[in-house]
């Protein structure tokens, strides 16, 4: 669509419907046009490879297939292909007569504030929602057509082919959002699945589950309003949307995992296995939970080279490209960590929580905070300061039910990583002993940061209301005062030097427990 289109389409006076105002959102592949109660989706003329969308009959064509495919499962909500004219006075709208200049498809407009990933954000998606979720997919995919042609986009020949499309694609952002160790880490894992589990691919094939799929189920293209609303599945490319169903499961679970729930996530695919019947799920699942967060990379890779986008717009894509990398890359070492209770251990302000909270969402174990946890247990806001509740009193209370609940974790044979202090060696030992018990690993990470970059740190966490923490300079010295350094009798102690980047703090660590191999 041509750019001075754009202005015009923003007027209220271009479509047929009253509205009061127009919003104008875009992807890297879409302009979305918001009315009051509408939708008008137009596809920017691009070509991305695995998609072309540089001719008018192309997009029209695909407008064609968008609406023709959703209405699968959101009849309701996918109304039409409407044309965009320009009539004799050089005005451009969707409701007077004219040169058809570019086609929309049209939607219903679904409320913002009932995205499924706004309620994510806010904690409001419960497990009743994701087993309705889950029956509606395997029902979904029960019904979804399959044929020979079909089945061939599940062969190990078409799902090589894809992966090298996208390492191809992705080699373009190294150093921008993803470095060249992670990319030959996840290349190198990748292959090996490929060539270790060929007849599990294989076997999927015969038992009937490649299918033509969404393609694109995650968290932002799902609405749960007054009943579940998935929309916007993949309609450009059939190499997307023809596939094995497990790889609809793998990108909804990587999407609520990025989101911090990994609870769901399992629950989701547990739920969905229990309604569809599909026993051998789990063997192929690896593989397409790497990929669907590795193409969710990509495609916020893809926004740093358009123009459309703002410098701001492009630096938050390029965190989340980054992010999604990282989980691509956390899933391929996840099996190498044993049962482990991982313990932090060092003085407020040497950067504990920071390491803590990657390390778990790389690793995919639970991420319990003795900062988080105290407020809660007090009962006021986690951003709260000020509060009295950093008595020796307190600190016992705290760490008595952080061993609660890591006991409940590491029972039921998860690994969990509890982010405190540790100053004491009498709570390394409690929870050296839950380990024994549990028959974990019981690691310690003893962060060392100089006395310096802790001030200054603690300075800059003061101005930063997003802190959990209210550690500061006082009780950092009462900590240093009293802190009892950890011997490695007590359990697996790695020494680790806190004044280096996040990132080369976080390789450290996965180094030193054997999970990727040193540069």
């Amino acid at each position: 669509m041509n750019d001075n289109l754009i202005d015009p389409l923003l007027q209220p006076s271009a479509y047929p419907e009253s509205t009061a105002s127009v919003t104008l959102l875009q992807t890297h592949i879409s302009y979305l046009f918001l009315t009051d109660t509408h939708v008008y989706k137009i596809k920017k003329a691009v070509n991305f490879g695995f998609l072309d969308f540089t001719t008018l009959e192309s997009r029209y064509f695909y407008c064609k297939e968008e609406l023709r495919l959703n209405s699968r499962l959101s009849p309701d909500i996918y109304l039409d292909v409407v044309p965009l004219r320009v009539n004799s006075a050089g005005v451009c709208s969707f409701r007077d007569p004219g040169e058809v200049v570019e086609y929309a498809v049209k939607m219903v407009r679904l409320p913002d504030e009932r995205m499924m990933a706004k309620l994510l954000e806010q904690g409001l998606v419960s497990a009743l929602d994701i087993q309705k979720i889950a029956r509606i997919v395997a029902r979904f995919h029960e019904n979804a057509d399959r044929s020979q042609a079909i089945d061939q986009f599940g062969s190990i020949l078409m799902i090589r082919s894809n992966w090298d499309e996208n390492l191809d694609q992705v080699r373009a952002y190294i150093d921008k959002t993803i470095s060249a160790k992670s990319l030959e880490q996840i290349e190198s894992w990748v292959m090996q699945q490929l060539s270790n589990n060929e007849i599990n691919f294989s076997n999927r094939i015969s038992e009937g589950y490649i299918r033509e799929c969404d393609g694109d189920l995650h968290s932002e293209n799902i609405c749960l309003d007054d009943k579940v609303h998935i929309f916007d599945c993949i309609e450009f490319n059939e190499k997307f949307r023809y596939s094995d169903t497990a790889a609809d499961v793998a990108f909804l679970a990587m999407d609520l995992e990025n989101h911090g729930r990994r609870d769901l996530a399992r629950f989701f695919v547990a739920e969905y296995i229990d309604s569809s019947g599909d026993r051998t799920l789990d063997q192929v699942l690896p593989l397409y939970l790497v990929n669907r967060a590795f193409i969710r990379g990509k495609v916020e890779s893809f926004r740093l080279d358009d123009p459309q986008f703002s410098p701001k717009e492009k630096g938050a894509a390029s965190l989340r490209a980054r992010r999604f990398f990282n989980l691509a890359r956390g899933y391929t070492f996840r099996e190498k960590l044993p049962l482990s209770l991982i313990i932090t251990c060092g003085t407020t302000g040497c950067g504990k929580s920071l390491l803590a909270s990657e390390l778990a969402f790389l690793l995919g174990i639970s991420h319990l905070s003795s900062d988080l946890e105290r407020k809660r247990l007090a009962g006021v806001s986690p951003f709260e300061r000020g509060q009295d509740i950093y008595t020796r009193k307190w600190n016992e209370m705290t760490y008595s039910h952080l061993s609660d609940l890591a006991m409940e974790r590491v029972e039921r044979g998860e690994s969990v990583l509890v982010d405190g202090t540790f100053c004491r060696k009498v709570d390394r030992d409690k929870f050296a002993s839950l380990a024994k018990k549990a028959g974990a690993r019981f690691v310690i990470l003893r962060l060392n940061c100089p006395s310096g970059t802790t001030r200054n740190r603690l300075k800059e966490r003061k101005r930063d209301l997003t802190s959990v923490s209210d550690g500061n300079w006082e009780v950092y010295l009462q900590q240093a005062a009293a802190f009892e350094e950890p011997e490695r009798r007590e359990g697996r102690l790695l020494k680790l030097d806190a004044t280096v980047t996040p990132e080369k703090l976080v390789e450290t660590v996965l180094e030193l427990l054997g999970l990727v191999s040193p540069p």
